[in-house]
C-alpha cells in the first residue's frame, strides 16, 4: 500500500515536510484538473509542472509519472477500505465483514481523501480511471495484489491457511468482481457522487447471496 492511515496522534510535522506536503497535493491536485479537463493522454508533465510554478524536475521527486499522480487519490481510498476490513468484528461472516467495511468506508471516504483533494475530484479522477484504458490495466492489476492482501486478511480473522483453503480467495474474488461490475456502470453513468456508487453497490452485493444459491429459470 501506498499510504498507511492510523488514529494515533502523531507529531506535528516540521516547517520543511510541511512545504513538501503542499507542493506535493499542489501538483496532486493540478495534474488531476488537467487529467479531467483535458484528457489523461493530453496532458503533459509540463503541464502539470507549469500549473504549480515548479520544474519538471521538482513533478518528478514527488511522483514518478502521470499515471502515478493518476491513481494517488485511488491508492488512499484502497488502504482505507483495507483498514476498515480488518476493523470489522470477528462474528461477522467474511462476505458480510466485506459488504460493511465497503459500505463503511464510502460512508467515510471524506476523511482520508480530503486531507489531500475535494472528494467530488476524487470522485472525477475515478471515473476517469474507468475511462481510460491504460489507467484501467493499472488499476485492475493493482486491484488483484489487493485482493490477494484481503483474502490473507480474511483468512487470519477466520483462522484459516489461505494457502491450504480455498474459501478466502473465492469469497474475496466474488466480492471483487462485484466492485469492478459496480465501478464500470456507475463510471458510465452521469451521478458521479459518493452516494451514487455506494447505493450501486448496496444494490449488487445485496444479490449476492440470491445469485449465488438459488436456481434462476422461473419455469
Amino acid at each position: 500500500m501506498d499510504m498507511a492511515y492510523t488514529t494515533e496522534a502523531a507529531p506535528r510535522p516540521g516547517l520543511r515536510e510541511r512545504k513538501k506536503k503542499r507542493t506535493r497535493d499542489a501538483l496532486l491536485r493540478a495534474a488531476l484538473e488537467l487529467f479531467t479537463t483535458k484528457g489523461y493522454e493530453q496532458t503533459t508533465v509540463d503541464e502539470i509542472a507549469e500549473a504549480v510554478d515548479v520544474s519538471q524536475r521538482t513533478f518528478f521527486r514527488y511522483f514518478a509519472g502521470k499515471e502515478d499522480v493518476a491513481l494517488f487519490s485511488q491508492r488512499i481510498a484502497e488502504s482505507h477500505f483495507l483498514a476498515a476490513v480488518r476493523e470489522r468484528p470477528p462474528h461477522e461472516a467474511p462476505l458480510e465483514a466485506l459488504r460493511l467495511a465497503v459500505l463503511e468506508s464510502w460512508d467515510t471516504i471524506g476523511q482520508a481523501i480530503e486531507a489531500v483533494i475535494p472528494i467530488e475530484l476524487h470522485m472525477r479522477i475515478f471515473q476517469l480511471i474507468e475511462s481510460t484504458p491504460a489507467l484501467l490495466a493499472v488499476h485492475l492489476r493493482h486491484s488483484a495484489e489487493l485482493e490477494e492482501e484481503i483474502a490473507r486478511v480474511i483468512a487470519e480473522r477466520e483462522g484459516l491457511d489461505v494457502d491450504a483453503d480455498p474459501r478466502p480467495r473465492v469469497a474475496v474474488a466474488v466480492f471483487g468482481g462485484v466492485m469492478r461490475v459496480t465501478g464500470r456502470l456507475w463510471g458510465a453513468g452521469e451521478d458521479t457522487s459518493v452516494e451514487a456508487i455506494r447505493e450501486l453497490t448496496v444494490s449488487y452485493l445485496d444479490q449476492v447471496g440470491p445469485a449465488l444459491a438459488e436456481k434462476w429459470r422461473t419455469e
